[in-house]
């Protein structure tokens, strides 16, 4: 069996995520959801998002989480089929009540944007121009 990937975030407001997320494409499992998480469908069969209340999240870890309005936990990024799709999905993200952090970015090789979601992560959307060679500047 293929190794499938649960990443878990918390929130403030299930159902108002979840209406974020809805907007803009996203399907949720019924058998993972509860009033205090889902688990949002990125790719079927490989990689989810489960989104965790707080305080449900809380029980998972003796860690503190992540204040996103001043520091960033994690950088999530989703893969798109074309430039069109990333610019629609920042469209209906910014639409929804997310946020642009950063300008759209064309590499030549890769074209990327993103945005914050409700809770101030941030997810990163790009697309790979396969007629480019990818070509990485020194830092």
């Amino acid at each position: 069996m293929a190794t499938q990937m649960f990443i878990n975030l918390p929130v403030k407001d299930l159902g108002k995520s979840v209406t974020f997320f809805t907007a803009l494409g996203f399907k949720f499992n019924p058998q993972f959801t509860s009033e205090q998480a889902t688990c949002m469908i990125v790719n079927d069969g490989a990689s989810y998002v489960m989104l965790l209340v707080e305080p449900f999240f809380r029980t998972f870890t003796p860690k503190a989480i992540a204040d996103t309005a001043n520091t960033t936990e994690v950088l999530l990024s989703l893969s798109c089929d074309s430039r069109a799709q990333v610019d629609a999905l920042v469209k209906k993200a910014v639409a929804a009540g997310g946020s642009t952090p950063n300008e759209a970015q064309d590499h030549g090789f890769m074209y990327d944007h993103g945005f914050q979601d409700l809770d101030g992560h941030q997810w990163g959307l790009f697309w790979m121009n396969p007629a480019q060679p990818v070509q990485h500047k020194p830092a």
